[in-house]
């Protein structure tokens, strides 16, 4: 069965990448956390004193730091890594939250990243999410998903995000944090945040993960299935055959 790619974009804390990460683990897809990379790009400047105006030391910094991927044997999930080291908590954290989409605006960022993302999926058989995966990073992308939901839901779902991992903030500085990196997001020059013109539309702010996970996965495969049956017909020479 041929591979495709699936792009996963819209608003922080829709479900994305838990969404992703099941649908990826369905159809035995690999599965990449865009978001991920540019938090671990915030936190290599942080960690090394760059400032983000600095664009000769960032640039530097980009061809110096390794980004990757480690598949955790005990949870399934993938983890990123930061020249070698798991970093997947510190990236969560909300100091990192507040100044990815300040990070990821820069336009030396943008592009490393995106060509980086571009040579993962060129095999296809990848589930990405992000912000800007449908529309910049893989505009071909079969399958295109933009997932929203209302803000104060968004926030909540951070927050029990937060808690688990002992990080305590309150409601309302989430909700402000939000509203801040989506205007942040889609105002920005290079790929701003915006639903690809054949991207379906997902409103989470009332559904479970299994809802979302399901209603992706009739998508691929009305996809696939649509995808069989033009290959079909090519080999008919144009004839349908029922």
């Amino acid at each position: 069965m041929k591979k495709i790619v699936i792009a996963i974009d819209g608003y922080s804390s829709c479900g994305k990448s838990t969404t992703a990460k099941a649908v990826a683990a369905e159809l035995g897809y690999a599965y990449i956390d865009t978001g991920a990379m540019y938090r671990a790009v915030t936190l290599y400047l942080l960690e090394h004193s760059i400032a983000f105006d600095n664009l000769p030391q960032i640039e530097q910094a980009l061809h110096e730091m390794h980004i990757s991927f480690k598949r955790n044997r005990k949870t399934g999930r993938n983890e990123l890594c930061l020249d070698g080291q798991i970093r997947e908590d510190e990236i969560r954290q909300m100091r990192i939250s507040n100044l990815v989409s300040e990070v990821s605006s820069i336009p030396a960022v943008r592009h490393a990243m995106v060509a980086q993302q571009q040579r993962m999926g060129r095999k296809r058989g990848v589930v990405m999410d992000g912000r800007d995966i449908g529309t910049t990073v893989f505009p071909d992308a079969e399958v295109k998903v933009f997932m929203t939901a209302e803000v104060v839901t968004r926030a909540e779902r951070r927050q029990e995000e937060l808690a688990i991992k002992g990080e305590q903030v309150a409601v309302e500085e989430i909700v402000e944090n939000l509203r801040k990196r989506d205007h942040l997001d889609s105002t920005r020059t290079e790929s701003p945040l915006r639903r690809a013109t054949d991207a379906v539309l997902l409103d989470t702010t009332h559904m479970m993960i299994d809802e979302q996970v399901d209603f992706v996965l009739e998508r691929v495969s009305a996809t696939l299935f649509a995808l069989a049956a033009g290959a079909s017909t090519e080999r008919n020479g144009g004839e349908v055959v029922v």
